[in-house]
């Protein structure tokens, strides 16, 4: 009876390694940092393009990158807690301008006619209760 062949068999060979993912990072005063982002959730995770032209079109042009292998992007991430890896996002939000200082509590305007006693549950004896 001739021999199946084994699961491991039919897996196909690995090609190699994988190209190389475009980074954004952020200067610093020794060289660059990985730049973290957050997930509509609120997560952390690292993020990852697989070409310049789709993290310009993603962050604007300009931004600073570098390439790293994704298992470099994962061993610079994990030490920082962060084990999420997000590929060719879509969509990118800027962040919300911080606000110059606290708003003010809100006060109700007083009222014409009203008294700065309790308001009455109940009219006067005898009147009608609408």
């Amino acid at each position: 009876m001739p021999e199946l062949p084994s699961a491991e068999a039919a897996e196909p060979a690995p090609s190699g390694p994988a190209a190389p993912l475009v980074v954004p990072v952020l200067p610093d005063g020794t060289g660059y940092r990985l730049r973290l982002f957050r997930t509509p959730l609120g997560g952390r995770t690292a993020v990852a393009f697989t070409s310049p032209r789709l993290l310009a079109a993603t962050l604007g042009a300009g931004r600073p990158w570098i390439r790293l292998a994704e298992p470099a992007l994962r061993a610079l991430a994990q030490p920082l807690g962060v084990t999420a890896l997000t590929v060719d996002p879509q969509l990118a939000a800027p962040r919300p301008a911080p606000v110059a200082a606290p708003l003010p509590a809100a006060v109700p305007a007083p009222r014409p006619g009203r008294t700065d006693g309790p308001t009455p549950l109940v009219g006067p004896v005898g009147a009608a209760r609408a």
